[in-house]
C-alpha cells in the first residue's frame, strides 16, 4: 500500500483529484461530496508518504496552516494571508514529497486539471462561485425599487421666496416660510433679495434673482 500511494502516478492523481474536489468546491452552497472527496485524496497522500517515513508531522502542520491561512483570507483585506497560505501549502507538499522534481510535476498537472474545471463550470455549466457570493453584497439600491440618496424637493420647483443669506453663490432661503439650503444659478445674489426655484436636482435646489 505504501509503494502505491508514493507512486509518482498515483500522487499525481490524488493532488489533481484534490485540487479538482476543492474547485467544485467553491461553487457548493455548503460542504458536500466534493469537497470531502478532495480532502479524503489529500489525506491518503500524506497518509503514504508518512508511512513511507517522507511526511513527518511538521509538513502536516503546515499542510494544516496553509489551509486555514486561506481560509482566513476570505475574512481579511488584502491578499498577505491566502498567498501565505497558497505557499504553506504548496511548500508542505514539496516537504512530504520527498523527490522534487517529481512533485513540482505533479503539481503543475494537478494545477492545470484545476484551472481547467474551474473555467468548465464557468463557461459551460454557467456556474458562480457560491462560497463568496455569500461575503459579497450585490444588491444595489436603485431608484426604481423606491431607494434614494436624499431626500428630492421637486415640490419647491417654481416656488418664489427670499433669499435669507446672501448666495455666493450658497446660502439660505425662506421659501414657503421654511429655511431652505439653496444654491444661485451662477451670479451673486444679496440678502433679502427675491428668489424663484428654477431646478431641482435631489437635494440641490437652485434658485435665480426676480429682478
Amino acid at each position: 500500500m505504501v509503494a502505491f500511494l508514493t507512486d509518482p502516478i498515483v500522487i499525481t492523481v490524488l493532488l489533481t483529484i484534490a485540487g479538482v474536489g476543492i474547485v467544485m468546491e467553491l461553487f457548493s452552497p455548503k460542504f458536500g461530496i466534493p469537497g470531502f472527496i478532495g480532502v479524503f485524496a489529500l489525506l491518503l497522500f500524506f497518509y503514504g508518504h508518512y508511512l513511507a517515513g517522507l511526511a513527518g508531522v511538521g509538513s502536516f502542520v503546515l499542510f494544516v496552516a496553509g489551509i486555514l491561512l486561506i481560509f482566513l483570507e476570505l475574512f481579511l483585506p488584502g491578499a498577505i494571508s491566502g498567498t501565505l497560505g497558497l505557499a504553506a501549502l504548496i511548500f508542505s507538499l514539496f516537504l512530504a514529497g520527498g523527490d522534487t522534481l517529481q512533485m513540482g510535476i505533479s503539481i503543475l498537472i494537478a494545477l492545470f486539471f484545476s484551472i481547467l474545471m474551474f473555467f468548465i463550470m464557468i463557461k459551460i455549466f454557467g456556474k458562480k462561485l457560491v462560497l463568496f457570493n455569500k461575503m459579497i453584497l450585490f444588491d444595489s439600491a436603485r431608484k426604481e425599487d423606491g431607494y434614494v440618496s436624499n431626500i428630492n424637493r421637486t415640490d419647491l420647483l417654481g416656488m418664489e421666496g427670499t433669499a435669507l443669506t446672501i448666495l455666493r453663490p450658497a446660502g439660505t432661503a425662506i421659501l414657503n416660510t421654511e429655511r431652505v439650503d439653496v444654491v444661485s444659478e451662477g451670479g451673486f445674489i444679496d440678502q433679502n433679495a427675491k428668489i424663484k426655484v428654477i431646478k431641482v436636482e435631489g437635494a440641490r435646489i437652485v434658485v435665480r434673482e426676480i429682478k
